[in-house]
């Protein structure tokens, strides 16, 4: 392992360390005895079906003329920068310089 990767690791266990012993000093609040005699003798909710409760709910409208024009101008600007970046990022010129400097 490179001394750079374990500059890095060193701090990071560091941290870990330190949070999971500060993390065991927290107070929590007391639950115990939260349950009033009263709840606990009551009954459970009643389990109900969840289709009629879905069937209740309206659906998002979407207006699929407008979604698919969203989409073909993303779609369009996606092949544009593409193209550009196919292209590459020298000029002529540039790409020349570069290739004498190479030689």
């Amino acid at each position: 392992m490179h001394k750079s990767g374990m500059r890095i690791r060193a701090p990071l266990m560091l941290f870990v360390v330190v949070s999971a012993a500060f993390s065991g000093c927290a107070q929590f609040p007391a639950l115990d005895r939260t349950v009033t005699p009263a709840l606990e003798q009551a009954d459970y909710p009643a389990l109900v079906p969840l289709g009629p409760l879905l069937a209740d709910t309206v659906a998002p409208h979407t207006d699929r003329e407008t979604t698919q024009a969203r989409l073909d101008a993303r779609l369009a600007a996606l092949r544009v920068r593409a193209a550009r970046l196919r292209d590459g990022v020298l000029s002529g010129r540039e790409r020349q310089r570069l290739a004498q400097g190479l030689q």
